[in-house]
């Protein structure tokens, strides 16, 4: 049985009786890893991802009304996680944080995290690599090289949804893969 397409699940979704979830189930598992890794890379936040991806999910779901088709459900989707995420990022731009390596720090137990073995080492080192690189870069290089890179947004598409020129975001995205590129090389060197 070919499954459905993501176009179809929506007009299920909205045609259900109340309570029936699983045409937008369906769409929330076919999506759900993806919008959490956004959410983690865009934010930089490895622990807010989760409950950034599910608030972007459930907006989706109450909005659903509001998809008209015009672009994919992945795209519509895409525009809903980064404006959340930028919205997070200016709610958070105020804030202070500690450094967690302070030694004073170091000597409370709440803030002591256990260490974990990861089954799959290379691979999870290279993404922790490219995590590392992505937290090192600014929003304003790493926002816009992640929707052309991950969400495959155009230049045109990506200007229109941060308010920049066309040429600002060309350059904001040739910027950043310039300087991704190394301190990727500059960490890997380091690693290995």
């Amino acid at each position: 049985m070919t499954p459905l397409a993501d176009e179809e699940l929506v007009a299920r979704a909205l045609a259900a009786h109340e309570g029936d979830l699983r045409a937008f189930d369906e769409l929330v598992r076919r999506h759900q890893a993806k919008v959490r890794t956004n959410c983690r890379y865009l934010t930089g936040e490895q622990e807010e991802a989760l409950d950034l991806a599910q608030e972007v999910l459930v907006k989706a779901y109450f909005n659903l009304n509001r998809f008209e088709g015009r672009s994919k459900f992945g795209t519509w989707l895409g525009r809903i996680k980064v404006n959340h995420c930028l919205n997070h990022l200016r709610r958070k731009r105020g804030r202070r944080f500690l450094d967690v390596d302070d030694p004073v720090l170091e000597q409370e137990d709440a803030l002591v995290a256990a260490e974990r073995a990861d089954g799959a080492a290379e691979a999870g080192d290279r993404r922790r690599l490219i995590a590392a690189v992505l937290d090192g870069m600014t929003p304003s290089l790493r926002v816009p090289l992640l929707m052309c890179d991950m969400d495959g947004l155009s230049y045109q598409e990506i200007a229109d949804e941060l308010d920049l020129g066309l040429s600002a975001v060309k350059m904001r995205i040739k910027r950043a893969r310039e300087e991704f590129r190394a301190a990727f090389n500059r960490l890997d060197g380091v690693r290995e």
